[in-house]
Parts: C-alpha cells; structure tokens; sequence
C-alpha cells in the first residue's frame, strides 16, 4: 500500500507574501502545498486538520476584525490549532493572530520597524531553531507589536522591540520579522508596500541594497530553522 502525499496548509494574505525560501524548504521534502486567500476561500477544516498550517503576512492590523471580519475566522481556528497543540507556524501577522488566540494583545508600536537587523536571541532562543538566526540580519517588516502570551517562550527581540518570536510547546513557533523572505522575488514587496514605504519614509534604495546584502544568508539560515522545526515531528525524508 502506497504511503498518502504528506501536504501543508497556507493561509496567504497577500499575493507577494508566500512562502518564499521556505516553499523550496517543503518541496524538497515532498509536502503538497495547499495555499487558502484570505477572506476568499478558507475552509475550516484546515483549523483542525493534523496536517501543518502555517499563517502567512500582511498589511492589515489583527485588531481590525470590524472592518477584515475573517480575522476573527482565523483567531477562532487558531485557539483551536493552540488548544490542540496541532503544528503551526505564524510569521508577522499570522504571529500576532497566534497572540490573540492565546488571549494576549496587539497593538500600535511606537515605530515601524521595516528593514533588516540582528536579533537578540533569549536563552531559550539558543536552544530553539531559532539558534541559526544569531548574527543573522533577518527582514523585519512591521508597525505592530504584542504582549508576550502567558503560555509562550519568549524567543528573540529585536532593537525596537522586546517580543519577536515565541514558542508555545514544541508544535506553536511564531516569528514576528520574515525569515522566508525571497531575495530574487524583493521588488514585489518595494512595489506592493510603496505606499506604506513612503508614508514612513523608509531609503528604499537601501532597503533593496540590504536585501542584496543580507538576503542569501539569510535563505541559508532560514531553511536550516524551518528543517530543525520539522524534525521535532519526523516528517524530513532526508
């Protein structure tokens, strides 16, 4: 009897933001990608299905569910996914929908955090696959910040901000910065954020420079984290 074709699920709230490295990082192990838009076609059963989902990022604020009213949708399968410890990855927004489903808040910060920088990795973080960011310029691309969930492991921080990353058991990694981010496919972020780019005023230029700079070790260092999180479920080939 054939073995079934292992799969993920994605939920993507922008076009440009997929999975980017980390895409290559499934493939090569043979998942099925199984992408879900937002607002558009998420069913949910992907909210209890064993299978990994990981939440994907985007513009919009996680508090906004008045005026993005499938937020609420995907915070609701979220406290399920948690509940369940069922395996989850939440990068940017997907991180902050974690942190309302776990009961914690997000909010405004006092500054945007867009370009690229080090992290500050906890003692925990060491010992987390997130070991493999140390010294590592990641892309942090984000105006919101959040309170620590009670149930988490605080994991990195950043210049700006004290909460970047946390865990919640061995199944539930958030990431707030873009560690799949894809260095050859980083103009459609310059051209679908020109507008919040401008509005905070952010060197462009340089921003495209860094992600010349930075980008490829950071696609090294991100497909080594993404293979050490799957290993904690055995389903690498290799």
């Amino acid at each position: 009897m054939m073995e079934s074709k292992k799969y993920i699920n994605v939920i993507q709230h922008l076009a440009f933001e997929d999975l980017g490295s980390f895409g290559k990082v499934f493939q090569s192990q043979g998942f099925e990608i199984h992408y879900y838009h937002a607002g558009v076609d998420i069913p949910k059963t992907i909210y209890t299905d064993d299978s990994i989902l990981v939440v994907l990022g985007g513009p919009i604020g996680v508090y906004e569910t008045d005026i993005y009213p499938y937020l609420q949708q995907e915070i609701d399968g979220l406290k399920y996914r948690i509940q369940n410890q069922l395996s989850t990855l939440g990068i940017c927004l997907g991180a902050q929908l974690l942190v309302v489903a776990s009961g914690a808040k997000v909010y405004a910060g006092h500054v945007k955090e867009i370009g690229w920088s080090t992290l500050q990795l906890s003692e925990q973080g060491f010992e987390s696959p997130l070991k493999h960011l140390h010294d590592v310029n990641v892309l942090h691309w984000h105006g919101d910040t959040f309170d620590l969930p009670k149930s988490a492991t605080l994991l990195a921080s950043s210049e700006h901000y004290p909460h970047q990353a946390f865990a919640m058991g061995k199944h539930i990694l958030a990431m707030q910065f873009h560690p799949e981010a894809d260095t050859n496919r980083f103009e459609q972020w310059l051209i679908g954020h020109c507008s919040e780019l401008n509005h905070a005023k952010i060197d462009i230029p340089k921003l495209r420079a860094d992600n010349q700079r930075f980008g490829a070790t950071l696609a090294q260092a991100g497909e080594k984290l993404l293979r050490e999180w799957l290993e904690e479920f055995d389903v690498l080939l290799q």
